[in-house]
């Protein structure tokens, strides 16, 4: 038996970056992973070694946004342990069928002024947009890096700047009432109110949708935020691929004297006088935490790995309230990777190289895009027309092809159960090889449409169905982000109200991952935030006094200039 101060399961970004959290405030540190490679969503690989020699691929994220918006780069200075952003620009191409297109730079104004070559009114409304959702944004990223129940770690995030964002919204009962109701409005709502030309909308409403859910659905006008931090932080990749990431983070464990052991397979939390004691793992070794257990796994398979009767005495509703509150909507991802000769050329489209640096976005209306999220929810494959986001991650970073050539990612939503399908494919959702291979050929049909070198251009293909894809992340239904990033799940709300703080009601037992706060996408926030909220259980005081201190820092440096 292996004793560690903190044992935690899996090793996704979020699990990682806990992990280094605790072991720079002198914890040892364990991280169990079923996988033969850390990472989860943010790993990088040659995924056709045989196929496509030194292509490497990313096998989900890509695009980094988020992390930008939080400390947990620069406060663990993972440029020192083999980090380097490479930020886009462009940060997004989106042809449109009227021979149009939409071309965003990290610049607003030259965004504007792109826009303006098709539609000079709805050049000057972007701008107003922007500064809309830019204020929203300043306002929501100390509620973003603290735990949503901590009002005084959320007041101690805010800035003079910060500040100014916030009043700016709710200066007046007229501006409040009108902020609030944007935020219960619908992305497709808020985009008309707001714009005519449906070459400008429908991009908008295609990254808005990132969150998993149609343009139309009430609450989720908080999408239109996705195209905001594409200016400001910007959007970036990590030289080398999302994966270099994760290996930073492994760098810097590593040096801290933490330990990460993949294909571990934890089987049972164990449990002792209520309180989380270890971890047994499929070949029937424990490892035991003298301090906690912290789960980078989705809450619903945590507790499916504790004895029911240990949950029932400590929260005799939890298992019923797991089941029958935490929703998913059926919708999951099928994963295209293609390995090229030649990068796509938008013949059609006054090409340029450009184009290709950011995400390429096929999105031809509004109506498409609503089709592509609400098909799936009800079991549909939305392939007949089908909206899909690309991505040339080599026109930005060659280190991921040989010479000359290129990778492209593509993201295509689809069911995870497909309709009258139920007990058939893959885990009984459906999807066959032969299925998944036919859907890719439309989406590959779509966008040769517009690029239309793109199909000769195909050295070799990668298609994961989006159960493939649940496997292979170990999550439920295919949810990339654990739980559905809807309103009534997020904040205090996510996963569940008892568990919103990173806490469960079993001592010892915490949670991070894309099913905490502030959900999924990579930001390194999840476990940033748990590890705060972990080392506040171990040391109440003694963290009170260093985060008032950290806070004193920040505002006398931010008064005089950095000289503290």
């Amino acid at each position: 038996m292996q004793v560690y101060d903190v044992v935690i399961i899996g090793a996704g970004h979020n699990g990682l970056v806990c992990a280094t959290y605790l072991l720079k405030a002198g914890y040892s540190v364990l991280v169990l992973e079923k996988h033969s490679v850390p990472g989860g969503g943010a790993t990088t690989i040659e995924a056709m070694p045989k196929e496509a020699p030194g292509f490497k691929f990313n096998l989900c994220a890509i695009d980094h946004e988020f992390i930008h918006l939080g400390p947990v780069v620069s406060e663990l200075e993972l440029s020192k342990y083999g980090l380097e952003y490479l930020f886009c620009d462009p940060v997004v191409f989106c042809p449109h069928p009227s021979g149009k297109y939409f071309l965003g730079h990290r610049s607003i104004e030259k965004t504007c002024a792109e826009i303006a070559c098709h539609h000079s009114a709805d050049a000057e409304r972007y701008r107003e947009f922007m500064n809309f959702w830019q204020h929203v944004l300043q306002s929501m990223i100390p509620i973003f890096n603290a735990s949503p129940k901590s009002i005084i770690d959320i007041a101690g995030n805010y800035d003079i700047h910060k500040l100014k964002s916030l009043f700016s919204l709710l200066s007046s009962t007229s501006k409040a009432l009108d902020f609030v109701r944007t935020l219960l409005s619908s992305s497709e709502d808020v985009l008309n109110e707001w714009f005519e030309s449906e070459f400008l909308k429908a991009p908008l409403a295609r990254l808005a949708s990132e969150l998993g859910a149609p343009p139309s659905q009430k609450m989720l006008a908080i999408g239109a935020i996705m195209m905001a931090m594409r200016h400001n932080p910007g959007m970036a990749r990590p030289r080398g691929g999302t994966g270099a990431l994760v290996q930073a983070l492994l760098n810097l464990i590593h040096k801290l004297g933490g330990q990460v052991l993949t294909e571990q397979t934890v089987e049972k939390i164990l449990i002792d006088n209520g309180r989380a004691v270890g971890v047994r793992v499929g070949n029937g070794t424990e490892y035991r935490a003298k301090h906690g257990v912290i789960s980078n796994i989705d809450a619903q398979r945590l507790f499916s790995l504790v004895d029911p009767g240990d949950i029932d005495t400590a929260d005799p509703d939890l298992r019923e309230r797991l089941d029958s509150r935490i929703i998913n909507n059926n919708e999951s991802i099928l994963k295209i990777d293609c390995a090229l000769s030649e990068p796509p050329r938008f013949e059609h489209y006054q090409h340029q190289d450009q184009y290709l640096i950011g995400s390429v976005l096929i999105a031809d209306s509004i109506k498409q895009v609503e089709i592509a999220h609400t098909d799936p929810s009800v079991g549909k494959i939305p392939d007949s027309d089908p909206s899909c986001y690309a991505v040339v991650p080599t026109m930005l970073d060659p280190t991921m092809a040989p010479d000359g050539k290129h990778t492209l990612w593509i993201e295509f939503f689809a069911p995870y159960q497909i309709e009258n399908a139920e007990g058939t494919g893959l885990k009984g959702t459906g999807w066959t090889e032969e299925l998944k291979n036919k859907v890719a050929d439309r989406v590959i049909d779509k966008l040769a449409d517009y690029a239309p070198n793109l199909k000769r251009s195909i050295m070799a293909r990668r298609v994961e169905s989006p159960a493939e894809l649940g496997e292979r992340l170990s999550v439920l239904k295919g949810n990339y982000y654990h739980i559905d990033m809807s309103l009534e799940q997020m904040v205090f709300f996510r996963p569940l109200p008892e568990l919103a703080n990173y806490r469960t009601p079993i001592a010892g037992l915490f949670l991070t991952g894309a099913g905490t706060h502030p959900g999924g996408s990579i930001s390194g926030m999840p476990g940033r935030n748990c590890a705060r909220a972990f080392l506040q259980t171990q040391r109440p005081v003694a963290q009170s006094l260093r985060d008032a201190q950290d806070f004193f820092n920040q505002r006398v440096s931010q008064v005089f200039g950095g000289q503290v």
